[in-house]
């Protein structure tokens, strides 16, 4: 799963710890949602794109299989 976590931070100039506190969990679990390490549950997903204004959909992509 892709997502566009890092460019709406830059957009909006926040730390990775700033979004954690925002949405209370660490900068470590953004970090890895960031990365791709960690796919987040659908209320964590819920929270982040509420934080950013946005829909999930905008958010998150589910990758091409093939």
């Amino acid at each position: 799963m892709r997502n566009s976590i890092k460019v709406e931070r830059a957009k909006r100039n926040i730390t990775q710890e700033e979004l954690a506190n925002q949405i209370q969990i660490s900068r470590q679990s953004i970090n890895a949602i960031e990365t791709g390490k960690f796919v987040p549950s659908t209320i964590l997903a819920l929270k982040i794109a509420r934080y950013f204004g946005a829909t999930v959909e905008q958010i998150f992509e589910l990758e091409a299989t093939d």
